[in-house]
């Protein structure tokens, strides 16, 4: 499964009006509001929300990867969203945060969303990409910027 499989332009901010952690993930978890994947929203959210408690998502770089696992989604769900503001995200490197993606899938999905898990960290372990998603506009240019990205890796 590829990211672009699951991320489409609707379901990508291309700038937050949050400036808070909390307010960026129910930005995102608000995207899938009328989708038909999702069998209750608030329990999504509550799902994501529950794990960052766990540990913070934010992984570095200025990079968060808030996700959770759920039997409230009917399969895989994918939404990103950019920052022009930085975000306090307590971070593991301290940094603000103004690149999040977030990912939820069944609980009975491990594999995949592990899987995806490990390809979205990688792009976004890339300097350079991270950059170009800075320089965008729009969602479609987002998305544009995944797929291009994305042709370089060997399908999961």
């Amino acid at each position: 499964m590829k990211i672009t499989d699951i991320l489409k332009p609707e379901f990508i901010i291309s700038d937050f009006n949050s400036d808070s952690k909390t307010g960026v993930i129910n930005e995102l978890v608000d995207l899938f509001k009328d989708d038909q994947r999702i069998i209750d929203l608030e329990q999504v959210r509550d799902a994501v929300l529950q794990r960052e408690k766990i540990m913070s998502t934010g992984v570095g770089k200025g990079f968060g990867l808030p996700h959770g696992k759920t039997e409230a989604v009917k399969d895989i769900l994918a939404a990103f969203g950019i920052s022009r503001k930085p975000i306090s995200y307590q971070s593991l490197d301290n940094l603000p945060v103004h690149l999040v993606f977030l990912l939820v899938g069944k609980e009975n999905m491990v594999s995949a969303h592990i899987k995806l898990l490990s390809r979205i960290s990688r792009m976004m372990n890339k300097e350079e990409f991270r950059e170009n998603l800075l320089k965008t506009q729009t969602s479609q240019e987002i998305y544009e910027l995944f797929r291009k990205e994305e042709e370089s890796y060997i399908d999961l």
